[in-house]
């Protein structure tokens, strides 16, 4: 079975970089970790895993980004994978 996938979303880089150094000294071995700049790119991201049979555990999510708000992406991956929990910053 393939290691599970944390997504992380913001539109700040600085954000976005702290919370994968964080993240790799915590829990790199167990979890693929990927990185999305907006919503959009985020749905794409996570529509690839899911089609190549990766389970998403965890979407760390901005609240307020350009484009799609934090709060409509994490309905849209709701739907597509039910079990992934989400945080929304």
């Amino acid at each position: 079975m393939s290691k599970q996938v944390i997504v992380c979303v913001d539109d700040e880089p600085t954000i976005l970089d702290s919370l994968e150094i964080e993240l790799k000294k915590t829990v790199d071995d167990e979890y693929i970790i990927e990185m999305a700049e907006n919503a959009e790119e985020a749905l794409e991201v996570c529509e690839e895993l899911l089609e190549n049979e990766h389970e998403i555990a965890l979407v760390i999510s901005d609240c307020i980004m350009p484009g799609m708000k934090g709060d409509e992406l994490l309905k849209r991956i709701h739907a597509l994978s039910p079990r992934t929990l989400n945080i929304l910053l």
